[in-house]
């Protein structure tokens, strides 16, 4: 019976729950704020006196109606129906089999260890994420100094702190404003005339379809619009070498098992993102640790803190079997 919460954007979503014979397994969707005309697309209700047109009372009319009938008689293929209903029956095959979802997961991946990724912090942005116009819509940090994903997730919320400080000081508390995705949004006027921020690029993400980039430059190039998760789109750009890293949002592909095949056909990194538009549903941290991927890009501090939250939790219960990709972040086990 779907719901309907909210996301950290205030816009409604669709929430699954799904009943087997004894337990109740619960999933909410994420949505995107910038999508990609090449992405699944979202089924909203375009209803401008309800929510502004992104109400999801279709979606979960269609799901009462057509899935949950399908799926109770065993004529829909679930895992490419709706990713409601995929993220919530992974959930009671966890269950059923009587081992963590992240284990599960990584059974389905083929992966025999458990790798916990490296969070990307979004410490400013711009753009449509925010109301300046820098060049650069997000700058993001990697702590891969870290020994583990603790140390690291500290020295990400210290960092983002400190910035914001930083900051602060030199421009003034109305340079801190904080963007849709929880970094400041920094007035790009701030900026001309008084100086500039020093950045070392590792990773930069393609900003635009159809633009090319070299993949064999030193840095990772991280496709986004290039792609927009589609596996379509991942061949034709692997074959042009416009990048070297695919991002995988679960939310376009809108299927654990194609999120799978993302990551197998991927031949270079893998970078798992959330969505501006998130809910507290954490299965994102559960598939981070089941596909053995290098790292995360997560939104800072509040926003996503359940997800980091749970990250911690699975490094706290594998315990001495827990491992840490930090430098090696641009390569993933999945692959």
């Amino acid at each position: 019976m779907p719901e309907r919460p909210h996301s950290v954007e205030a816009d409604p979503t669709v929430e699954v729950d799904l009943c087997t014979s004894n337990v109740l397994f619960r999933a909410a969707v994420s949505s995107g704020t910038s999508t990609g005309v090449c992405e699944a697309l979202e089924f909203g209700d375009n209803d401008k006196t309800c929510y502004m047109g992104k109400g999801v009372s279709r979606a979960v009319e269609h799901i009462n109606k057509t899935i949950a009938p399908a799926l109770i008689s065993k004529k829909l293929s679930v895992a490419n129906a709706i990713l409601g209903v995929t993220l919530a029956v992974c959930k009671a095959a966890a269950v059923e089999k009587g081992v963590p979802l992240y284990l599960h997961i990584a059974d389905l991946a083929d992966n025999s260890e458990v790798i916990l990724p490296v969070a990307a912090f979004n410490v400013i942005n711009s753009n449509s994420h925010a109301g300046n116009t820098l060049a650069m819509q997000k700058f993001m940090i990697l702590p891969v100094h870290g020994k583990n994903f603790r140390e690291a997730l500290s020295i990400g919320v210290e960092l983002y702190h400190n910035l914001k400080n930083v900051i602060k000081k030199k421009y003034g508390k109305d340079a801190t404003n904080v963007g849709d995705e929880g970094g400041v949004d920094v007035a790009a006027s701030e900026f001309s005339g008084q100086g500039n921020m020093t950045w070392t690029s590792s990773c930069l993400m393609t900003p635009a379809a159809r633009q090319r980039f070299t993949a064999s430059a030193g840095i990772q190039v991280v496709g986004n619009d290039l792609i927009v998760t589609n596996l379509k789109l991942m061949s034709k750009v692997m074959g042009e070498k416009s990048c070297n890293c695919v991002l995988l949002k679960v939310n376009q592909i809108s299927s654990v098992t194609k999120s799978l095949q993302v990551c197998k056909l991927a031949q270079w990194g893998v970078m798992v993102s959330h969505c501006s538009g998130e809910t507290e549903d954490t299965f994102i941290a559960e598939l981070l640790g089941g596909f053995a991927l290098g790292k995360t890009r997560l939104v800072s501090l509040a926003d996503l803190s359940a997800s980091y939250n749970q990250l911690l939790r699975i490094e706290e219960e594998l315990g001495s079997k827990a491992k840490f990709a930090g430098r090696n972040f641009r390569h993933s086990v999945a692959n």
